[in-house]
């Protein structure tokens, strides 16, 4: 099998697991300093292997400033939301569901940013795949005790918001680093994250780290399985195929993230979550299923808009 039919699979296993290492992390350092950790060390490692593969470096300061910017909102944004919403005590599958909100936010905005149409099975996938997540998440969302600790549900909404950073970033990055070489643009990315979430472990947390042989279990996979492996697979399917339909593969992550969540940490699968994340996984199919296209679709050209690609 080709690595374009094996990517997207390998990509949602890895990118799955990364809900429950940042509950287990948790327990060993706060979440933003452990990103701080994390960038720093996925920095090096990948400017190692940048020279040790011959990568291409970006042409211009311009290039090099669109890694960087398209790294704060795919790494440092949204990681920090998530992270940080996870170690506020949103349960780990929950956090991993809301994830399944990220195609619909990315269809609804790709048209307008980068032309990029879809068709009508794709938005009846895409509105399968939001019904999906709303009928796993909104049950749990409902059982929280706002009006006594109003702070569990700020983090739902931070994660939310994480969502929302992780889907311009993705857009962004379609546009502006297309042409780029993915090793070079990974590591710019990372300084970028780096560059953000440091003052922010600085400002609101302790920078608590319990130094152990489970914290650099912990980093190394969240270093070597996620941030080089998942994260050079994303950038992969971003550039092999069109945005709503690469971001539709988060779909597949919440059930996943639940299973991880139920087997590592006791987390209830409740019938909602079930019966939702059935639904979502649906949606994927049919966003993500071939059609065969119109007359119309035949002849359309993809707009210039997306050619620059300069993110």
């Amino acid at each position: 099998m080709t690595l374009d039919r094996l990517a997207p699979a390998i990509f949602v296993l890895l990118w799955s697991t990364g809900w429950v290492i940042a509950k287990y992390a948790g327990i060993y350092a706060d979440p933003l300093t452990f990103l701080v950790l994390r960038y720093l060390l996925a920095t090096l490692l990948f400017v190692g292997f940048c020279f040790a593969t011959g990568a291409t470096w970006p042409k211009t300061w311009a290039a090099a400033g669109h890694a960087m910017i398209s790294g704060i909102f795919l790494h440092g944004l949204y990681l920090g939301a998530v992270w940080w919403a996870i170690g506020q005590g949103v349960p780990a599958a929950i956090s991993g569901i809301i994830a399944g909100l990220q195609p619909l936010m990315t269809a609804a905005v790709a048209p307008v940013l980068i032309g990029e149409n879809l068709s009508g099975q794709q938005k009846l996938g895409l509105g399968l795949g939001f019904l999906g997540i709303a009928l796993a998440v909104v049950p749990k969302v409902m059982a929280i005790d706002t009006g006594a600790t109003p702070i569990h549900l700020l983090p739902v909404v931070v994660n939310v918001l994480g969502m929302a950073a992780v889907t311009y970033g993705t857009i962004y990055q379609k546009r502006h680093l297309q042409h780029e070489d993915i090793r070079s643009t990974a590591m710019l990315q990372y300084i970028g994250a780096l560059a953000v979430t440091l003052p922010a472990a600085f400002f609101l947390e302790d920078m608590r780290v319990v130094w152990s042989v489970q914290l650099f279990a912990a980093l190394g996979w969240a270093v070597l399985g996620l941030s080089m492996g998942a994260i050079a697979l994303l950038l992969y399917l971003i550039r092999r195929g069109q945005v709503s339909r690469a971001a539709s593969l988060i779909y597949l992550v919440p059930p996943l993230a639940a299973l991880q969540a139920w087997l590592f940490f006791d987390e209830a699968l409740t019938l909602p979550m079930t019966v939702g994340t059935a639904i979502a996984v649906a949606g994927v199919y049919l966003t993500n299923r071939k059609s065969a296209p119109s007359t119309h679709e035949k002849r359309r050209v993809e707009p210039a808009a997306i050619r620059p690609i300069d993110a």
